[in-house]
């Protein structure tokens, strides 16, 4: 039986419906397992986000399928810190960071670090335009 123009329309639309109410419910599920490991000091790992790695093992977290807190000791301070599994999470899937890397600087540490980075870029930059100054004539 051939539907008209009007009737396909009309089951599209409740078929989209249907298909819209079964990933809000899906979302709202993953919302609450999120909600529910947050207040335990978990976060969801979504390995599609995460950066390829030509390694042929995982790494914990991975396999867990959740983020956890993570005490590290500064580098260079000494001080006793704490990698939180939303800063991981963070790392790992949105800034791309590679999978088996793990925080070694404080936030502190980690500013004076880019600075004085920022810092050795300007006078390098500032050499190479006064070497081409000097070599144009």
């Amino acid at each position: 039986m051939v539907n008209s123009g009007r009737q396909r329309r009309v089951q599209l639309k409740v078929r989209r419906s249907a298909k819209r109410v079964a990933v809000r419910a899906t979302q709202e599920r993953e919302q609450a397992r999120e909600r529910a490991r947050r207040m335990r000091g978990q976060v969801l790992v979504n390995p599609d986000k995460l950066r390829p790695t030509g390694s042929y093992g995982t790494p914990d977290f991975v396999a867990r399928g959740f983020y956890l807190d993570r005490p590290f000791s500064c580098k260079h301070c000494g001080q006793p810190q704490l990698w939180t599994a939303t800063q991981q999470k963070w790392w790992y899937e949105s800034a791309k960071g590679d999978v088996w890397t793990i925080a070694t600087l404080c936030r502190s540490c980690r500013t004076r670090e880019r600075a004085r980075k920022a810092e050795a870029r300007m006078v390098h930059l500032e050499g190479l335009a006064r070497k081409s100054r000097t070599r144009k004539p």
